[in-house]
């Protein structure tokens, strides 16, 4: 997985829309939408672009490997929303 999004996330969805490989779900349109407390990065889709980190306006999104300790749980919350 190359990018992690966490808590501070407020569904905007301005990283679905800087998406180039739709990776960032689930989306307004999906019935589980108003369900999930925020977007998740599908890691096996993630090409490792980066197009959404700038678009963020919570900063919400960290690359994997810069992931501050306290939120090193998101890693997997993202995976398990795949899974």
């Amino acid at each position: 997985m190359a990018y992690v999004i966490t808590d501070t996330c407020t569904k905007d969805e301005l990283c679905v829309d800087a998406c180039p490989v739709d990776c960032i779900h689930p989306k307004k349109d999906n019935a589980k939408f108003e369900e999930v407390p925020m977007l998740y990065i599908n890691p096996d889709d993630c090409i490792d672009c980066g197009a959404c980190v700038p678009v963020c306006p919570t900063s919400s999104i960290y690359v994997l490997e810069e992931l501050p300790e306290d939120k090193a749980h998101f890693a997997a919350m993202n995976a398990a929303y795949y899974n």
